[in-house]
C-alpha cells in the first residue's frame, strides 16, 4: 500500500534502494519521471501536496531550464510560486521567471517580501524593472524600490521594510492588541519602539511584553541599548553581529536612527551560506560565476582561466629558478630528489595558515588589531612544524643518499620555508582585510604558488652556499 504523501512514481524504485534515499531524492526522481512522460496533470497534483521547500529543492535539482520552468508553471497559484521563489537560489529563480510576461512576474512578486522581490528584480535590466514595478500596487512597489536603491551585498539590500514597531507611549495592552492585528508584518521576533518621528529608541522581546502589567508603557520597560546596522553595512558584518549577539533580527536605521527595516535570521543564514560558498570558490581559484554547473562551458572556462594563468606564471618562475641554479643541480644531482618535498610542504603549510586566518576574520575571532599576535602565534606553529618535518626529512636524506650534510641542507631549508610560509600566509589576509580586499583571494592558488617559489628559492640558495661541502 502506498503512503498517502509519497508519489506513486517513487514506489517504482526497488524497495531496498528506496529505503536508502531521503524523501527529497524520492520526490526529485518522481518529478523527473513525470516530466519525461509529460504527465503534467500528475506533476501538478504531486506538487500541490508538497511544502514549498521541497518544491524548491526539486526545481533547483532539475537538469534543464525548460524542466524548471515547466515545474514552476505547474504550481497551483501565484502565492505558492512566490513562496517557492523565496526558497530557491537567485540563479534558478531568475531562470523560471525570465520568460514570463511582466504582468505575471508582478503578480508573483507581490507575494514575496520586499527583499526577496528586489533580489529577483535585480536580474532584470533597469528598464524592465521599472515596467514590472509599474504593474505592482503602489505600496508593494514603493517597498521594493526602497530596497533596490541599496547596493547588492549591503544590509539595505537584504532588509524587509515590513517591520512591526510602536510608539514609545503605547501601553503593553495596546501593544498586544496591535500585535494580534499585525497580519502583514514580517515574522515578529521583537517589538521595536520609536518616538513620534519614527526614530528607534528601544526594543522589547515578546516574552518580556507578556510578563509585565498591561498598564505599563513601552518606554518604561524597553531595552535602550539596541544593536543596529546602517543600510550601507556589509552583509557579512550583519551576519557577524547576529551570530555574536544571538539575535533573531537586527534593525536597519539611517544616520538619524530612523527605522528603515529589519533583517531576519533566515536572511542571515542565506548570507552566511552565500559568503562561505564565495570564499571557498575564491580560495579554490574558481570565481562563483565560473563555478556554476548552469553556466556555459566557454563562460566557466574564461572565469577560471585568470587564476590558472597565475599558477602557470608561477610554474614558469619556478622553472626559471631551477635553470638559474642548474650548475648546482649538475654538481649534486641528489638535490633534485627533495625539490618536490620542499616546494609542496611549504605551499601546504602556507595554505593551512591562510585558511585559518581567513576563517578567523570571517567569524570575527581575529580583528585588525590582532596582527602581531596572529603573526607570532603562526610563526611559533611554523617553527615547531618545521622542526618536526625538517628532522624527519633530514633523516630520510641521510639514509637515502648516505650524506648527512645533504640531509641537513634539506631539513634546514624545510624549516625556513615553513617559517616564511606561515609568516606571509598570516600577514597577507589581514593586510588585504585592512585595505578592503576580500582576504579569501589571499588563499588558494596565490598562497600555494608563492610558497612553492619561496621554498625552491630557499632550498637551492642554501645548497649553492654550501656547495663546496656537498660535492
Amino acid at each position: 500500500m502506498l503512503h498517502p504523501n509519497t508519489p506513486r512514481e517513487a514506489h517504482s524504485i526497488k524497495g531496498n534502494d528506496r529505503n536508502l534515499l531521503p524523501k527529497q531524492e524520492l520526490l526529485l526522481i518522481a518529478a523527473k519521471r513525470l516530466l519525461h512522460r509529460q504527465a503534467i496533470r500528475h506533476l501538478t497534483n504531486m506538487l500541490g501536496r508538497l511544502h514549498s521547500a521541497e518544491i524548491a529543492y526539486i526545481i533547483q535539482q532539475l537538469d534543464y531550464p525548460e524542466e524548471k520552468r515547466t515545474t514552476f508553471d505547474c504550481l497551483p497559484d501565484d502565492e505558492t510560486r512566490g513562496q517557492v521563489l523565496s526558497e530557491i537560489d537567485l540563479e534558478t529563480g531568475s531562470q523560471v521567471v525570465m520568460n514570463l510576461s511582466f504582468s505575471r512576474v508582478a503578480d508573483i512578486l507581490r507575494w514575496l517580501g520586499p527583499d526577496d522581490a528586489a533580489a529577483i528584480l535585480r536580474n532584470f535590466p533597469e528598464e524592465q524593472q521599472k515596467q514590472i514595478l509599474s504593474l505592482m500596487n503602489r505600496e508593494d512597489s514603493t517597498e521594493v524600490k526602497d530596497v533596490l536603491k541599496y547596493e547588492e551585498g549591503t544590509a539595505g539590500s537584504i532588509m524587509t521594510t515590513e517591520v512591526f514597531f510602536l510608539p514609545e507611549n503605547s501601553t503593553v495592552s495596546e501593544a498586544i492588541r496591535q500585535l494580534q492585528e499585525a497580519t502583514e508584518a514580517e515574522t515578529v521576533f521583537y517589538i521595536y519602539v520609536t518616538d513620534k518621528d519614527e526614530h528607534l529608541t528601544g526594543v522589547l522581546s515578546l516574552r518580556h511584553l507578556l510578563t509585565v502589567p498591561g498598564t505599563s508603557t513601552l518606554q518604561s520597560i524597553m531595552t535602550r541599548q539596541t544593536i543596529t546596522v546602517n543600510p550601507e553595512t556589509d552583509q557579512e558584518e550583519v551576519a557577524r553581529l547576529v551570530a555574536a549577539y544571538n539575535l533573531l533580527a537586527v534593525p536597519v536605521v539611517d544616520h538619524d536612527k530612523t527605522l528603515l527595516g529589519i533583517i531576519t535570521v533566515d536572511d542571515v543564514i542565506d548570507v552566511i551560506r552565500e559568503e562561505a560558498t564565495e570564499d571557498m570558490l575564491k580560495m579554490a581559484g574558481a570565481p562563483e560565476e565560473g563555478a556554476s554547473l548552469h553556466s556555459s562551458i566557454p563562460q566557466a572556462t574564461f572565469a577560471r582561466f585568470p587564476w590558472l594563468f597565475t599558477n602557470l606564471m608561477g610554474t614558469f618562475l619556478s622553472g626559471a629558478l631551477l635553470w638559474y641554479f642548474r650548475f648546482t643541480l649538475q654538481e649534486v644531482v641528489a638535490l633534485v630528489s627533495f625539490i618536490p618535498v620542499v616546494s609542496a610542504m611549504g605551499g601546504n603549510v602556507g595554505l593551512q595558515t591562510s585558511m585559518l586566518v581567513i576563517r578567523g576574520l570571517a567569524t570575527g575571532q581575529i580583528s585588525q588589531r590582532d596582527l602581531s599576535r596572529v603573526w607570532v602565534h603562526e610563526l611559533g606553529i611554523g617553527l615547531l612544524l618545521g622542526l618536526l618535518s625538517g628532522t624527519l626529512v633530514m633523516g630520510v636524506g641521510w639514509i637515502w643518499h648516505q650524506d648527512y650534510l645533504l640531509g641537513l641542507v634539506v631539513g634546514i631549508s624545510l624549516l625556513l620555508a615553513f617559517l616564511v610560509s606561515t609568516s606571509l600566509a598570516s600577514l597577507i589576509p589581514i593586510l588585504f582585510y585592512r585595505i578592503k580586499i576580500d582576504p579569501a583571494i589571499a588563499a588558494g592558488p596565490l598562497v600555494s604558488t608563492t610558497m612553492d617559489i619561496v621554498g625552491i628559492a630557499i632550498y637551492l640558495t642554501l645548497a649553492t652556499t654550501l656547495l663546496i661541502y656537498l660535492v
